[in-house]
């Protein structure tokens, strides 16, 4: 199985998910979310499949740093402008399952323990 993984190298729990994948010997392609950003279509997907507050971080700096405006903005345009807003990891499978986040259930349904 091979996964892409769009997190952040700062974050701690992208870096707890990329130690467990390593361990698990899951095959994982990371994608840096500000660097590299996400693609509107991977966006959309994480969004119909994980819903708008499952997916937008609003416990961030960045959120509590965006007026209301941009905040009322469509998600997929304010995620695109503001990657870091993503709750992380957002891991996606080869056969076009993804995750949000790193606990027990995103374990799981990658089949770590």
């Amino acid at each position: 199985m091979t996964l892409t993984f769009y997190g952040l190298k700062s974050c701690d729990s992208c870096r707890a998910a990329l130690k467990a994948l390593a361990e698990a010997g899951i095959e994982t392609e990371v994608k840096d979310v500000r660097a590299d950003g996400v693609p509107e279509d991977v966006l959309r997907k994480a969004l119909d499949q994980h819903g708008e507050e499952r997916v937008v971080n609003r416990r961030s700096t960045t959120w509590r740093g965006l007026d209301e405006a941009a905040r009322a903005q469509d998600p997929v345009t304010l995620l695109a402008a503001n990657p870091s807003l993503i709750k992380r990891p957002l891991i996606l499978t080869e056969h076009g399952s993804s995750s949000i986040g790193w606990d027990a259930a995103a374990r799981a349904a990658l089949g770590i323990g």
